[in-house]
């Protein structure tokens, strides 16, 4: 089958106001996402129109139509970079400016005589540079870093922008070596990749924020509302995983605190008391965790933490910190007078207390029965578990 030069712009012109229909239409689905999703529609219909341009850029007198054409194409790039930047909360106009300003006094220096040789080769240097810009910045997007579909993203920029740099470096020497039907060839073959590329990465953009709302629903199933930690569906998946997984010999030890006379404070001090001083405990507990520790609230006022690589009177040492920091907290909070919050905690071992994360927070739960009975504000170490079977 064969396709003309002009039949490969239509097909270009086409698929990119698709993609910007289907772009704007999944805003819908995705408001956290609809101010990128509107960006990035605006980016395809303007190189939309600027395929529209290339078309009749000889048309136009003196290097108006190919200046006209390259600086719309140009802006359509620079448009799609800042939707995916704004993604990271970032911003690149002061430099979009700057090279849209830059191109267009190039054009003008360079006039009728070098028209040919920008069009054909300088003019594909911005589209390059600003397509190399887009991959990267959805590779070094902090957001964007555990979503599978960012792969394709950045491969289809990325390819994009190699395309371009190809035919700004390599093709002058192909046109040198074997005359001006190198130059048609490139031109029918940087239409067929262009129409690729307007499938392709309006598809991957929607990729990535399709995944991304995935994510944030699965995380949102996995994390409690009221203060940001796991909930103890997630706590009970990931640290029976965790125990599972461990190496042979490596200590884990679980930390279960319960928070004292916490109807009390309810009753005396409202439910947003409550809530306050659960948020507190949470804070208090996420500031001293380590970056393996696994962080729940498995109960109303009840919390959990696993420590990996931790035995079990370095979690004693960590739990003494987290009940003093917790309590200054709360004291300098100052909202609700002379609120005593405190925490009582129970500490188990792996495996010495228990093989599974069950019978390890049971255990856990034991030593914090004990701590309960003797006073609360203080924590307690789970006996071994041959002692416990014996009482």
């Amino acid at each position: 089958m064969h396709f003309d030069l002009l039949t490969l712009y239509y097909l270009a012109i086409g698929t990119l106001l698709l993609s910007a229909a289907l772009t704007l239409w999944d805003r819908q689905a995705h408001p956290q996402r609809g101010r990128e999703l509107r960006i990035a529609a605006i980016g395809y219909v303007v190189l939309a129109a600027g395929c529209v341009l290339a078309t009749s850029r000889n048309d136009l007198p003196y290097v108006s139509g190919a200046l006209l054409s390259n600086v719309v194409l140009t802006s359509g790039y620079l448009v799609v970079l800042h939707a995916v930047a704004q993604m990271n909360g970032r911003s690149h106009r002061i430099a979009s400016l700057a090279l849209i300003l830059g191109l267009a006094a190039t054009w003008a220096v360079a006039g009728a005589g070098w028209k040919d040789h920008m069009w054909n080769h300088v003019s594909a240097v911005p589209i390059a540079l600003v397509s190399a810009m887009t991959a990267l910045e959805v590779r070094n997007s902090r957001p964007l870093q555990t979503l599978r579909s960012r792969h394709i993203f950045v491969a289809v920029s990325a390819g994009h922008a190699l395309f371009y740099a190809a035919r700004a470096c390599i093709l002058p020497l192909c046109v040198a070596q074997f005359g001006p039907e190198a130059l048609a060839i490139a031109a029918k073959a940087t239409m067929y990749e262009g129409v690729l590329y307007s499938v392709g990465l309006p598809m991957a953009l929607l990729g990535l924020v399709r995944e991304e709302a995935h994510e944030r629903v699965l995380g949102a199933s996995r994390t409690d509302y009221l203060t940001g930690l796991a909930n103890r569906r997630w706590f009970f998946e990931q640290g029976g995983r965790i125990i599972r997984d461990a190496p042979a010999g490596q200590p884990i030890s679980l930390l279960a605190f319960d928070l004292d006379h916490f109807k009390s404070i309810n009753d005396t001090f409202g439910h947003a008391a409550g809530d306050e001083v659960l948020r507190l405990f949470a804070q208090a507990v996420q500031a001293r965790a380590g970056a393996d520790t696994l962080l729940a609230r498995i109960g109303g006022e009840e919390f959990a933490a696993l420590l990996p690589g931790c035995g079990g009177q370095h979690a004693m040492v960590a739990g003494q910190a987290i009940a003093r920091a917790f309590k200054a907290a709360v004291a300098g909070d100052g909202r609700y007078g002379r609120l005593n919050a405190t925490v009582s905690i129970g500490v188990s071992e792996h495996p010495f207390d228990g093989a599974d994360l069950g019978r390890l927070l049971s255990a856990a739960d034991r030593a914090l029965y004990t701590a309960k009975a003797r006073g609360r504000d203080r924590i307690e170490l789970a006996p071994p578990l041959e002692l416990a079977v014996a009482c």
